[in-house]
């Protein structure tokens, strides 16, 4: 019996401008430095891997992962 082949979808880092506070919880969480701020959070989709650990470490749930 084979398995069917698993379709990865590439994920990136989406900030929420509504939510976000530019605390700057997720640039240190960030192991790709792929977040910076200029008075929100901006990612980088050329640095972020889709990893979600900025997604998991913002307090005000301002970062999701999606399609790019």
């Amino acid at each position: 019996m084979q398995l069917p082949q698993i379709q990865r979808i590439p994920l990136k880092a989406i900030i929420d401008n509504d939510k976000c506070t530019a605390c700057g919880i997720c640039v240190p969480a960030c192991p790709q430095e792929a977040i910076k701020i200029n008075i929100i959070a901006e990612i980088d989709k050329d640095k972020c891997t889709g990893c979600g650990i900025c997604v998991q470490e913002c307090p005000n749930e301002a970062i999701t992962l999606g399609k790019f």
